[in-house]
């Protein structure tokens, strides 16, 4: 695993609509290089609502279509 890695979960959480949601790995290489048993990880959204804590991403970074990552739901995997 590495910083930025994109990862698409089943089920991801109770709250959630969706069957599947990507996540991108936010934590950082230190933590990730440790025996530590889960990562910090941002939610993936298909729309982009204009919140400050939302960064644009598309498809340069490997998706299938324009999309944000929302830093105000971090969730630990």
């Amino acid at each position: 695993m590495k910083r930025g890695e994109l990862y698409r979960l089943a089920k991801p959480s109770t709250r959630d609509p969706k069957r599947f949601r990507v996540y991108i790995i936010v934590s950082r290489e230190a933590l990730i290089a440790t025996t530590f048993p889960t990562v910090v990880c941002a939610p993936i959204y298909s729309k982009y609502i204009g919140l400050q804590t939302e960064v644009e991403i598309g498809v340069d970074e490997g998706l299938k279509h324009d999309s944000s990552v929302r830093c105000d739901e971090l969730v630990s995997r």
